[in-house]
C-alpha cells in the first residue's frame, strides 16, 4: 500500500511502525489536529500485533468501572511493586497506570476501536498483594474487514499456527465453543455459524474477513487511521533522522527526505529479530525462536543510537518468553507454535530429559521458559517435553494438534507428534530416560487422583484456575495421565517480543545517556524498554503498554493536551 492520499514531504508527526504503538500514535495525534504520516517497513500493515491474541493490560478501565470494579492506582502500584521488585520505576508505571484507562476511553468514544472489558481474566501472580482477579483485561471487539474496503489486503494476514485453517479464533466462550463442538448442541450451532461465513470469505476474498484477537485491533485502528486521513507508506526504509539544532525534525528514506515540525515516534517492534543484538542479551539464543514479525529486527533501536539515544538492557529477562514447538508444515516449511493454553490443562506435565518435572506448568508462560533455562546445565540443550494421554489429545489437543473430531495422524507420520502405547515407548520415541519418566508419572497420579499436584501445586491461584478445566473437580488444573496411547509434543524457548529497549522517560521521550531527552523523538511500544522491568505481570502486557505510550506519546507531541 504505497499512499493512502496526495503524498508530500512535510507533516506534523512521523510514526514508523504499523502495530498496536505506530497506530495508537498516529490515530491520536491526527484526532488532535495533527498532519500524520505512518511509515511501515514491511509490506503489509500490523507488524506482530496482527498475529498477537490481542489482550490488552488495562487496570481501572471504564468497562471495569462500570460493572462494579472499583480500584484505586494505588491497588495497581502495589501490584507492580511486588512483581518488579528493584526494577520498578514510579514515574513510567504512574505514566501507564493513569493513562491506560485514559487511552481506553478515549479510542472507545472517538474512533473505530471498540473493546470488550473481561472480569474473568486475573493476574498472573494471585498470591501477592495488590493482584487483580478480573476486570483489568480488554481486548478489541470482533471486526468485520470489509469496512476496510480495498485496504484489507494490505492488513496483514495472521498465522497458519494460531488459526484454524485461517480462521481466527478468539479466547473466551469463541474459543470454549470450538472446544467443545462434540460435547454441546449450542457450541455445534455456533461453530457452524462460523464456518459457513469462513467458507463464504474464501471464496469471495480468499481470507476471513471475520477478524478476531489482535487482527481485529489492527483492523479496528487502520479504519480509525483512514477515517481520519492519516498517510499510510508501506514499503518505506528509514536510514536516517533529519536533525536540526540537536532536534529531530524528520527522517531519510528510501523515497527522500520527509520533514516533521512536531516530531517522530519510534515503533518498529524492537529487535526480536536482530542476530548480533539478541546473542549478547539473549541466553542459549541459538536454541531460540521468535514469534514476531520478521521485518522487526531493531532499526527504531538502531535509529534512536544514531542520534545518541540510550539502549536499556538493564532488565530481568530481554524478552517476553513463551515456549514454543516447530511445526513441520513441509520440508521446507517450519512454523512456530506459542504454548499458551494447554500447559494448565488437567492431564499435562513437562519434563526434561531426565524424565522430571522443572516447574509449576500452570503457571504464565514466559515463567515456564525462564525456569526451564535456569533448570538446564550448560551442556543440555533447552527443551522439554508436553506429555499427555489420549483422552487430554481428543479433548484439549496439544500445540498445533487439534481436539477432536480434527484427525491427528499426520502429525504422527511427520514427527511432530510423539506417541507411545505405554510410557517407556513414549519414553523412548522422545529420548527422556524412560525410568525418571515412568517415576514421574507414578508419583503426578498419585497426587492427581486426589487433585493435587504434590510437587509444584497447580491450581492454587485464580490464574491457574483459569487455565484449567473447570469440569475437573476438586483441582481444575489437575488429572492423572493413565489412558494411552500416550502423547509428546517437544518445545524449546521462544518469545513474543523484546524487553530491553530504548531508554525512555515517562513522556515517552527518548534519553540519551545522560538520561536528557532527545528533542523531537519519542519511543513506544516495544522499541522502548518495558515498563515492567523484564516480568509478565499479566495476559496483555505488551499491547497494553504499547497502545498507552502511543498514545501519550502522541499527547505529548500535540503539546500536553489531554
Amino acid at each position: 500500500m504505497s499512499r493512502v492520499q496526495v503524498r508530500n514531504n512535510e507533516y506534523d508527526l512521523i510514526v514508523l511502525g504499523s502495530g498496536a504503538a505506530g497506530f495508537s500514535a498516529a490515530v491520536t495525534a491526527a484526532h488532535k489536529g495533527l498532519k500524520v504520516l505512518l511509515l511501515e517497513k514491511d509490506s503489509d500493515f500490523g507488524g506482530t500485533t496482527a498475529w498477537s491474541g490481542g489482550w490488552i493490560w488495562s487496570p481501572r478501565n471504564l468497562y471495569a468501572t462500570a460493572r462494579g470494579v472499583n480500584e484505586s492506582p494505588e491497588d495497581v502500584r502495589t501490584y507492580l511493586k511486588g512483581v518488579l521488585g528493584d526494577y520498578f520505576d514510579s514515574r513510567r508505571a504512574d505514566a501507564f497506570i493513569n493513562g491506560a484507562p485514559q487511552m481506553i476511553s478515549f479510542f472507545a468514544g472517538n474512533t473505530s476501536l471498540q473493546f470488550e472489558g473481561d472480569l474473568g481474566i486475573p493476574d498472573t501472580y494471585g498470591h501477592l498483594d495488590g493482584a487483580g482477579t478480573g476486570g483489568r483485561s480488554a481486548i478489541a471487539k470482533p471486526f468485520d474487514a470489509k469496512q476496510l474496503g480495498k485496504a484489507f489486503k494490505h492488513l496483514k494476514k495472521p498465522l497458519n499456527e494460531t488459526t484454524f485453517y485461517g480462521l481466527l479464533i478468539q479466547s473466551g466462550p469463541d474459543l470454549k465453543a470450538f472446544m467443545s463442538v462434540t460435547r454441546s448442541f449450542k457450541s455445534f450451532v455456533h461453530v457452524t455459524k462460523r464456518m459457513l461465513r469462513f467458507g463464504l470469505d474464501l471464496v469471495r476474498f480468499g481470507r476471513s474477513t471475520d477478524l478476531r484477537n489482535g487482527n481485529a485491533l489492527i483492523g479496528r485502528l487502520m479504519k480509525s487511521a483512514l477515517d481520519l486521513g492519516i498517510e499510510l507508506r508501506s514499503n518505506v526504509s528509514v536510514t536516517g533522522f533529519v536533525t536540526e539544532d540537536s532536534r529531530v525534525t524528520g527522517v531519510e528514506t528510501t523515497e527522500g527526505l520527509i520533514h516533521a515540525t512536531k516530531g517522530v515516534v519510534l515503533a518498529t517492534g524492537g529487535f526480536p529479530n536482530d542476530v548480533l543484538t539478541r546473542r549478547e542479551l539473549f541466553p542459549r539464543d541459538s536454541e531460540h525462536r521468535t514469534l514476531a514479525t520478521p521485518a522487526a529486527c531493531g532499526d527504531g533501536l538502531r535509529l534512536a543510537q544514531s542520534v545518541g539515544g540510550k539502549f536499556k538492557t538493564a532488565v530481568a529477562s530481554p524478552a517476553a518468553y513463551c515456549p514454543v514447538s516447530l511445526v513441520p508444515w513441509s520440508k521446507t516449511k517450519t512454523g512456530v507454535f506459542p504454548h499458551i493454553i494447554d500447559r494448565g490443562k488437567p492431564g499435562l506435565i513437562a519434563v526434561r530429559a531426565d524424565g522430571k518435572r522443572f516447574c509449576n506448568e500452570g503457571l504464565g508462560y514466559h515463567d515456564f521458559v525462564v525456569e526451564l533455562q535456569n533448570a538446564c546445565t550448560d551442556d543440555e540443550p533447552a527443551k522439554a517435553w508436553m506429555i499427555c494421554d489420549h483422552r487430554f489429545l481428543r479433548r484439549f489437543g496439544l500445540g498445533i494438534v487439534r481436539p477432536a473430531p480434527v484427525p491427528f495422524g499426520h502429525w504422527i507420520k511427520n514427527g511432530y507428534l510423539k506417541t507411545g502405547k505405554t510410557i517407556a515407548e513414549l519414553a523412548n520415541a522422545c529420548g527422556i530416560d524412560a525410568a525418571g519418566l515412568q517415576s514421574t508419572i507414578e508419583n503426578w497420579n498419585s497426587g492427581a487422583r486426589r487433585g493435587e499436584d504434590t510437587e509444584f501445586g497447580r491450581g492454587t491461584t485464580p490464574y491457574m484456575r483459569l487455565q484449567g478445566d473447570a469440569e475437573y473437580q476438586p483441582n481444575p488444573c489437575v488429572a492423572s495421565i493413565e489412558q494411552g496411547p500416550f502423547y509428546a509434543v517437544e518445545v524449546v524457548p521462544g518469545s513474543f517480543g523484546t524487553f530491553a529497549g530504548i531508554a525512555v522517560d515517562e513522556r515517552c521521550r527518548v534519553l540519551n545517556e545522560e538520561n536528557e531527552p532527545i528533542s523531537g523523538l519519542y519511543a513506544a511500544g516495544t522499541d522502548a524498554v518495558s515498563v515492567f522491568g523484564g516480568f509478565y505481570p499479566a495476559g496483555g502486557i505488551a499491547i497494553g503498554p504499547a497502545l498507552t505510550f502511543g498514545y501519550l506519546a502522541a499527547l505529548d507531541a500535540v503539546g500536553g493536551e489531554s
